[in-house]
């Protein structure tokens, strides 16, 4: 069952979806799991999808919207702001806590793409949380400083960060909201820029995933916040707590998780999942399967009384 709910983040009410199991014994208290969503999504999308299967698998899920995207509030629009983000996980973990079907002692938490990076600084700093898995997991401030691949030329986000400035004095004196976008215009232009440009505006800007609410362009002022920040910084304490990364065995992106793994202490796995891409893992089957068969397993054995 989906229940439309709201809870607030640093004052900001965010709106999410709650995904409560049928069955089970009244009065008892079920795990749990929070479920961030990807960089410019929204709950309706990959986090809403992760949310509903794990659902049907005994957890109570919520997957939200982040502050300033979706349905959630937040002005301006559309920035993406990390602290922000790790906030809203926190929050969602309170709310999540005070459900009567909730058991609160047994609490996990489910990242994917930049959600991924989010949900391991919100873990290493919240003891609430009791395991977190990420799929594709993303370090926001290394894809722009690094690029997705790790290789992009340092140039790049010095060029980003100076119209970041630029567009700080010029909301200053008075101009709208500076934004830029997201995704290329048009399919031509997304093939030219990679299979992973290509599959990112696959996913959000065609019929395969696109949604109104999900955000195709961000702040520029979101650039210099994305920058300093690092998710992966704090990842030793999250042990003794269980880590779980699933990334897909063609991710340009999984030198990241890779990295996140070699941070990590205790109780870690690194599971690949042979023939995905980043993006695949947001909703294709033959790829989603295996990772939720993944996810059950491991918040099932740490999130067990």
């Amino acid at each position: 069952m989906r229940t439309d709910v709201t809870f607030l983040s640093a004052g900001l009410k965010l709106a999410g979806h709650l995904y409560t199991p049928d069955g089970g014994t009244p009065g008892v208290p079920r795990p749990a799991i929070v479920v961030g969503h990807p960089g410019t999504g929204v709950k309706e999308q990959a986090s809403g999808l992760y949310a509903r299967l794990l659902a049907e698998r005994g957890f109570v899920t919520l997957a939200f919207d982040a502050a300033h995207q979706g349905e959630s509030e937040g002005e301006p629009r559309s920035l993406e702001d990390p602290g922000q983000r790790v906030e809203d996980l926190k929050a969602a973990v309170s709310f999540l806590g005070t459900l009567d079907e909730v058991d609160p002692g047994r609490i996990g938490a489910l990242g994917i793409c930049a959600s991924g990076g989010y949900a391991l600084a919100a873990t290493a700093t919240d003891p609430r949380i009791r395991a977190v898995g990420t799929v594709s997991a993303v370090d926001m401030s290394r894809q722009f400083r690094l690029g997705a691949d790790g290789a992009q030329d340092p140039a790049v986000v010095a060029g980003m960060l100076a119209a970041a400035s630029a567009a700080r004095t010029a909301e200053a004196q008075g101009a709208d909201v500076q934004l830029f976008p997201v995704f290329p215009a048009t399919e031509e232009e997304a093939r030219a820029g990679g299979q992973h440009v290509y599959e990112g505006w696959e996913y959000y800007c065609t019929p395969r995933a696109r949604h109104p609410r999900s955000a195709k362009s961000l702040t520029w002022t979101s650039v210099d916040h994305i920058a300093a920040f690092d998710t992966f910084a704090s990842v030793a304490l999250i042990a003794p707590r269980p880590l779980l990364l699933i990334v897909g065995r063609e991710a340009v992106t999984s030198w990241m998780s890779v990295e996140a793994y070699q941070k990590a202490y205790g109780t870690k796995e690194l599971a690949w999942i042979e023939g995905a891409s980043h993006v695949d893992l947001y909703d294709r089957d033959e790829y989603v399967t295996p990772a939720v068969e993944k996810l059950d397993d491991f918040f099932a054995a740490h999130l067990a009384v």
